[in-house]
Order: structure tokens, then sequence, then C-alpha cells
């Protein structure tokens, strides 16, 4: 089961993340780096950038990404996940999206139940925190 985070929501969650994109025919991958998700795929969908390799290749599908709190640690992971092959690309993508369902959109991230859950209880624990410093 999916849940759709409102981007109102979203931006609460400071973050930074690594995305994979695709084609309709799932047939090229695009992987980038950016610390607004939902604003990023609104740039790819919408063709901000006519030049760029995602508007060439109509790369307009969100169906991976990882949320780091570092953007050194996010911009890492991006140079690693580039350098793999096409196998294993796919192989990181059908870890956690078998289907290639869009997982971010200009309005909201798709989470999973679990991973919405687990979520949830990361930002309680930070606000739990928080509280105890005060």
């Amino acid at each position: 089961m999916y849940f759709c985070i409102l981007k109102q929501i979203t931006t609460m969650i400071k973050g930074e993340y690594v995305y994979i994109m695709t084609n309709k025919s799932k047939t090229v991958l695009y992987t980038g780096v950016t610390n607004d998700l939902c604003r990023r795929v609104f740039e790819h969908q919408n063709h901000t950038n006519p030049e760029s390799f995602t508007s060439k290749y109509k790369c307009h599908h969100c169906v991976y990404f990882e949320e780091f709190t570092d953007i050194t640690d996010a911009i890492a992971r991006e140079k690693a996940i580039k350098q793999l092959s096409r196998e294993k690309k796919n192989a990181l993508i059908n870890g956690v999206n078998p289907e290639w369902k869009e997982l971010a959109t200009p309005e909201g991230i798709v989470w999973k139940r679990e991973l919405w859950t687990e979520q949830v209880k990361r930002v309680i624990e930070e606000i739990t925190q928080e509280i105890q410093k005060q």
C-alpha cells in the first residue's frame, strides 16, 4: 500500500536526495542529486532545461531515490550509482520498487507503508530529542 505525502509536509523534513528517473518505456536511466525532490521532478517533467539529458530522452518518472542528511554523502552516492552497470542499477531499483512505480511527483513523495512508518518514527525520535535538550 502506498501513501502520498503532500509537498507541504515533505518540506518540513529536510534532506538531500539521490534519485533515478526513467522514460515511459524504461529504456533510459538518469541519476541526479537534489535538495528538493518534488521540485526537481517537476523541472524534469516540464523541461525547464530543454537541452538537458532528461528532456532529450523524456525521463519523467522517478522510480528510485535515497535520502541523506549531508550533501557530500548524497553526491558521493550519486557518483557511485552513475558508475554502476545498467544491470546493477536495475537491481537497485527492483530491490525497493519492483514494479517501477512513480515514487515522487511534483505534488509529493509516494512511500511504501513500511518506509512511511520508519520516516514517522525517525521524525518523532528527532522531535523527542529536541524536547529533551530544552
